[in-house]
C-alpha cells in the first residue's frame, strides 16, 4: 500500500457532509505529509432515480453533489491543483454510484467529464429491497430494515446479494474514463453491530468475494482500504475487514488508503493502519 496518499476524500459540496471547506481539508493533509489526496465527491445522480427509491428521499436528495454544484466544484478543485501545486499532488475525481437501471447516464458523464478527471472510485450505495424498489445501504438503520427487512434476520443473503451488485459493476462497461478502484466493498456491514449481522462472511460469500477478486485482478482494478467504518458506531471496522485484506493481497490486487473524510476533523483518519497493512 502507497504511503502518503489518501485515495478517497470528499468536499463542501457533499450534502450529507460537514460543509467544511475542502481548500482547509487539503491544507491538513499537507500538514499530515501527505504527498497525493484525490478528490473524489459524489458525482450527482441521476435526476429519474429518485422516483425508484422506496424509503427516504432525502438518500437521494442529500447523497450527492448537486447537479447544478458541478461547474463550481470542477473550477474549485482545477484552481487548488494549481495553487498547491508545489505541496501536494491533488487528484480531481468523483465516486460514482453504480445504478444498473441508469448505466447509460453514468457512461454519459464519464464521457462528458472524463477527460477533466484523474481519479474515480465506483461504489454501490443503492440496492434493491422491499417491493423491488431502490434504498440506501448506508443512510441509517431505519432505511435500512425498512428495505432490507427479510434479510435482516439472514445477514448472510444481503451480504450475498451485495457481492452480486459488486460484481455486476465491476463487470460493466462504463467506457474509457470508468473508475478503476471498487468503494468500501462492505459498506453492506455499516450497521453489522445494530442488527446482530455476523461479522465475517460464510462460506458461499467467499467465493462471490474470491469470483470479485478474480474480476479485480484481471481488470487490473484496485480495492479502496476505507478506514470510515471504524469510526462507525455500528460498524466498528475498515471497509473491507482484515481477513478480506489479506486475501485481495493474496491475489495482488493493490489497496488504496481511504480516509473518505466528508470534514477536517477526518482526514488523516486511521492512516497509522498502513504501516500495520506494510508490516
Amino acid at each position: 500500500m502507497i504511503p502518503n496518499q489518501d485515495g478517497h476524500t470528499h468536499t463542501e459540496f457533499c450534502q450529507h457532509g460537514s460543509g467544511d471547506d475542502v481548500e482547509l481539508m487539503i491544507r491538513k493533509a499537507i500538514k499530515l505529509g501527505f504527498k497525493s489526496y484525490s478528490v473524489t465527491e459524489h458525482a450527482p445522480l441521476p435526476p429519474d432515480f429518485r422516483a425508484e427509491l422506496g424509503g427516504a428521499l432525502d438518500t437521494f436528495d442529500t447523497g450527492a453533489m448537486a447537479l447544478t454544484d458541478l461547474p463550481a466544484y470542477l473550477q474549485k478543485i482545477h484552481s487548488l491543483q494549481h495553487k498547491y501545486r508545489h505541496d501536494l499532488k491533488i487528484n480531481l475525481g468523483f465516486e460514482f454510484d453504480f445504478l444498473p437501471t441508469h448505466i447509460d447516464w453514468t457512461r454519459d458523464f464519464l464521457e462528458e467529464y472524463g477527460t477533466e478527471l484523474n481519479d474515480g472510485i465506483l461504489s454501490v450505495h443503492f440496492m434493491k429491497g422491499t417491493n423491488a424498489k431502490f434504498y440506501g445501504v448506508d443512510y441509517t438503520p431505519t432505511e435500512f430494515q425498512a428495505g432490507f427487512r427479510r434479510e435482516t434476520a439472514d445477514a448472510q443473503s444481503i451480504y450475498g446479494h451485495y457481492l452480486d451488485a459488486l460484481q455486476q459493476a465491476v463487470a460493466t462497461d462504463l467506457g474509457p474514463h470508468a473508475p478503476k478502484r471498487l468503494g468500501h466493498m462492505t459498506l453492506i456491514k455499516k450497521f453489522q453491530d445494530y442488527f446482530q449481522m455476523p461479522l465475517v462472511f460464510d462460506e458461499h460469500n467467499m467465493r462471490k468475494v474470491r469470483t470479485l477478486f478474480n474480476q479485480l485482478k484481471r481488470a487490473n482494478w484496485a480495492l479502496d482500504f476505507n478506514v470510515s467504518g471504524l469510526y462507525k458506531p455500528w460498524c466498528n471496522e475498515v471497509y473491507p475487514y482484515p481477513e478480506l485484506i489479506k486475501l485481495a493481497q493474496s491475489f495482488g490486487i493493490p489497496l488504496i488508503y481511504g480516509s473518505d473524510a466528508h470534514s477536517i476533523a477526518e482526514v488523516g483518519h486511521g492512516h497509522h493502519l498502513i504501516d500495520f497493512l506494510n508490516a
